[in-house]
């Protein structure tokens, strides 16, 4: 059965570009089309859609106000956002994204550069994936209080028990796509400053996106969190995000240390940054051990780089549970490879991560 959409678009020949490229795919049709907010809200109180392609700037209701609006009612439905790549366009994605849109796609400033088949394909794959999503979560987020309270009390856990401080130098590798910029929130803000290992990032996201991603996650908790920057030198108790449209690496460096390096192959498993070269560049550097977390996301992105890292390194795998994931893809990949270590719900990860590396 095809996929029903919602388009909302104020510009009249956007949305027909849109709609155009939605019906040309036999998975979907276009069941409805609203020129802005306020004309979508009447549409998703009386009908259900599979998935709402949502503009950010239209008049009377905007994007945003209108996944407020929806929250408000109590109206699940899976949201894909059309994004400009400006820094404003950035940061008004990720605030989508905490409203609960599931995934968004770069739209380019005019309708007829929607009509290249790189777009096409993105805008196909992406709208794929959300519309096996599982609903989104309307709860609100957990207080910031709150969420440093239960990191101090695993912190002191591990301090009195000395879990995780065996068996050398270790480090934290996570990848994540769909859903995962929600996701991370949930996992970044709750590690310590006094985590004993650096943490890599690879989230699948376009460049321009990354460094707002970034800058939010480090205003969310206490452990320093960056777009990684090339020759940037791995520290314990630092979170290193991937810069999209290049492929984060380890590399080996003087005196012991790794370094962050960029490499330009082509994309892989059809995402750049691809989660694969990050572990596989954690073969040839000085760790003893890797914690290789995979959260939600669509895709098997992660595995064949793990797989591959478990030849040479000692891993363990933590992933993402069905449950909590939005999609699950990446971790179920992982866990039928036989590759998974421990499969636990969202909110349990960052907990792991601390309970397996330890604190200072």
């Amino acid at each position: 059965m095809m996929k029903k959409i919602l388009v909302v678009d104020d510009s009249a020949l956007m949305r027909r570009v849109l709609c155009d490229i939605i019906n040309s795919d036999e998975r979907f049709e276009v069941a409805d089309r609203a020129n802005d907010g306020m004309e979508a809200l009447e549409l998703l109180k009386k009908n259900s859609y599979d998935v709402a392609v949502l503009d950010v700037n239209m008049p009377r209701m905007n994007g945003l106000q209108l996944l407020y609006e929806l929250r408000k009612a109590r109206i699940r439905v899976r949201v894909m956002m059309a994004s400009t790549d400006t820094k404003d366009g950035a940061r008004t994605t990720l605030d989508a994204l905490e409203l609960g849109a599931l995934d968004f796609v770069h739209k380019p400033d005019n309708a007829m550069s929607c009509r290249v088949e790189d777009f096409k394909r993105e805008f196909l794959t992406t709208l794929a994936g959300v519309a096996e999503s599982r609903l989104p979560d309307l709860e609100s987020k957990t207080p910031k209080q709150e969420v440093r309270t239960t990191t101090h009390k695993i912190v002191e856990i591990a301090r009195k028990h000395g879990t995780g401080n065996s068996g050398g130098r270790k480090i934290v590798a996570i990848a994540s796509s769909t859903g995962g910029p929600k996701s991370l929130q949930s996992v970044i803000p709750r590690l310590p400053a006094e985590l004993q290992a650096p943490v890599l990032v690879v989230q699948h996201m376009p460049k321009g996106f990354t460094a707002s991603l970034a800058d939010r996650l480090d205003c969310l908790g206490e452990i320093r969190v960056k777009e990684a920057a090339e020759g940037d030198e791995l520290q314990n108790g630092s979170v290193y995000l991937s810069m999209g449209g290049s492929h984060m690496n380890a590399r080996p460096a003087a005196a012991g240390k790794t370094v962050i390096h960029y490499s330009d192959e082509p994309s892989r498993e059809g995402v750049k940054p691809c989660a694969n070269y990050m572990y596989e560049s954690l073969m040839e550097c000085g760790y003893d051990e890797i914690i290789c977390v995979v959260l939600t996301g669509m895709g098997a992105d992660g595995t064949e780089g793990i797989k591959n890292l478990k030849s040479k390194k000692k891993v363990h795998v933590i992933a993402q549970d069905q449950e909590t994931s939005v999609v699950y893809g990446m971790p179920r990949s992982v866990a039928r490879a036989g590759l998974a270590d421990q499969i636990v719900p969202l909110e349990q990860i960052a907990q792991e991560i601390i309970l397996n590396v330890g604190v200072k």
